[in-house]
C-alpha cells in the first residue's frame, strides 16, 4: 500500500514536475491535492518541454492515472485549454479523474482577485490574479461553487446568487465596477458541463480502492512548504495546504496510509511574489543563478528571486511535513562558483538563531549567517551515479543533507528526464 507525497520544501517552483514525472513510470495514481491553476511545473522529456499549470504531472506518463482531488480548485477554461494543447501533442489524455466535489473558479472570483490585489497598492500580496484566494474564501464561506453543482441548474443558480449578493455589493460600492449578473455566470459554467462530465469520479473511493489493491498512489502538492497558509510566510502565502497534511484533506486518503514524504529541495533558494527572503540576492551572483537557471515562473511568467540555500527553512520543511526523503534539484546550476555560500542561521537582534522563528516580526529581520563551501567547475550534466559527481560537489550534497534532517535520495543535474541521479529508491 505504498502512498507517496510529493511536495516543495521551500517556495515552490523547486522542481517537483521533474521529480513527479521521474516516479511516473513507477505510479498508477498521482494527485493532485490542492491549489489551481496558480501553481506550475515544468517537465522536460527528451526534446519537448511541457509547462502544466492545473493538471497532475503523472498525465504524461501513460500507464498512469492523473486524479484532481476534492481539496483543488478548477479554472474550467483553463483545464481544457491545457489538455487541448497536450492533445494535440499526442498526449493521451483520457485517463484524468476529476472529484466532484472540487471547487469552481468562477468569472467572478477572477474579478475580486484582480480588484482587490490592485486596491492593497504597496501591500499588496503578490497574488497571481486567477481568482485561488477569492474561490478558497468561497469555499470557507461556504457559497462555493462545487463540480457537482454543474449538473443541478436550480443549486448552480441559488449558490451564485448567494454568492454575487455580497460580492456585488464589493465590486460597486467599494471598487465602482459594475455588478455581474447571475444569469451570464450559471450560462458560462453550463457550457463546460457535458465536457467535464467524462472526467468526474468520486475520487476519495477511487483512491481508497486502489490503496486496498497495493497500487502505488502519488500525491503532488503545488507551490510549497513556506507558501502554506497556515505553516508559510503569511501572509505572503497561498490560499491552501501544500504541506503533507493537505494531502490527507484534498484527497480525502487517511495519514495512517501515507507511507513517505519527499521534500523537493532547489539547490538555491526562489521564491515569487512580495514576503520576506533572508538569503535574497540583489547582486551579480543573484543575476547569475536567475540566468543560468532559467529563473522565469512557469504560470506567471514573473522572474524569480534568487538567493543562497537556506537551511533553516529546510529543516523547518523537515518538521512540518514529516519528511523521510529530499530530492535535491538543479544542482547543476552551481557549476563555476568557486566558493558557495550556505545560510546555516539568522541573525535576529543581535542573537543567533537556528530555528525559523515563529514571529513574522523577527522572520522579516533575519539575517542570513553563511558558511561557505568550495565550489567546482566540472559539467555534472552526464553524471549517473553519486560517485560521478565531483569531489566538491558531493561534499556540498551531504553538507546540505546533514544541516536539513533528511536523506536526499535523488539529485537533480539538468534540466531532463533522465538528468537525475538516484541515491536511494523512492518506492
Amino acid at each position: 500500500m505504498p502512498a507517496l507525497v510529493l511536495l516543495g520544501a521551500q517556495w515552490g517552483d523547486e522542481g517537483k514536475g521533474k521529480a513527479t514525472d521521474l516516479l511516473g513510470g513507477s505510479v498508477d495514481y498521482v494527485v493532485r491535492y490542492q491549489g489551481g491553476n496558480n501553481a506550475g511545473h515544468t517537465v522536460v522529456v527528451g526534446d519537448q518541454k511541457y509547462a502544466l499549470h492545473l493538471l497532475p504531472s503523472g498525465i504524461l506518463s501513460p500507464g498512469c492515472t492523473p486524479v484532481i482531488g476534492n481539496g483543488v480548485v478548477v479554472d474550467p477554461s483553463v483545464l481544457f485549454s491545457e489538455l487541448n494543447g497536450l492533445n494535440e501533442r499526442g498526449v493521451d489524455t483520457s485517463k484524468l479523474l476529476i472529484s466532484g466535489n472540487a471547487h469552481i473558479i468562477t468569472p467572478y472570483n477572477v474579478t475580486v482577485d484582480k480588484v482587490t490585489e490592485r486596491f492593497l497598492g504597496k501591500r499588496k500580496i503578490g497574488t497571481t490574479g486567477r481568482g485561488i484566494g477569492p474561490t478558497y474564501a468561497d469555499k470557507i464561506n461556504r457559497v462555493g461553487i462545487r463540480v457537482q453543482d454543474l449538473y443541478d441548474e436550480s443549486i448552480l443558480t441559488q449558490k451564485v446568487e448567494a454568492a454575487l449578493d455580497g460580492k456585488n455589493q464589493l465590486l460597486t460600492k467599494v471598487f465602482n465596477r459594475r455588478a455581474i449578473e447571475t444569469g451570464q455566470v450559471v450560462e458560462e459554467l453550463l457550457t463546460y458541463a457535458e465536457k467535464l462530465r467524462p472526467y468526474v469520479a468520486d475520487t476519495v473511493l477511487v483512491l481508497n480502492k486502489a490503496l486496498d489493491d497495493d497500487k502505488v498512489v502519488l500525491f503532488e502538492g503545488g507551490q510549497g512548504t513556506l507558501l502554506d497558509i497556515d505553516h508559510g510566510t503569511y501572509p505572503f502565502v497561498t490560499s491552501s495546504n501544500p504541506t503533507a497534511g493537505g494531502a490527507c484533506t484534498g484527497s480525502g486518503v487517511g495519514p495512517t496510509k501515507i507511507s513517505r514524504v519527499i521534500g523537493i529541495l532547489k539547490a538555491y533558494t526562489t521564491r515569487v511574489g512580495a514576503g520576506p527572503f533572508p538569503t535574497e540576492l540583489f547582486d551579480e551572483d543573484g543575476e547569475a543563478l536567475r540566468r543560468i537557471g532559467h529563473e522565469r515562473g512557469v504560470t506567471t511568467g514573473r522572474d524569480r528571486r534568487c538567493g543562497w540555500f537556506d537551511a533553516v527553512i529546510a529543516r523547518y520543511a523537515t518538521r512540518v511535513n514529516g519528511l523521510t526523503d529530499f530530492f535535491l534539484t538543479k544542482l547543476d546550476v552551481l557549476t563555476g562558483w568557486e566558493q558557495i555560500p550556505v545560510c546555516v542561521a539568522y541573525e535576529i537582534d543581535g542573537k543567533r538563531v537556528e530555528e525559523l522563528p515563529y514571529s513574522q516580526s523577527d522572520f522579516h529581520h533575519a539575517k542570513p549567517i553563511y558558511e561557505t563551501l568550495p565550489g567546482w567547475s566540472e559539467d555534472i550534466t552526464k553524471a549517473k551515479t553519486f560517485a560521478d559527481l565531483p569531489k566538491n560537489a558531493q561534499a556540498y550534497v551531504k553538507a546540505l543533507e546533514e544541516m536539513s534532517g533528511a536523506p536526499i535520495s535523488a539529485i537533480g543535474v539538468g534540466p531532463g528526464r533522465t538528468e537525475t541521479i538516484e541515491v536511494n529508491s523512492f518506492i
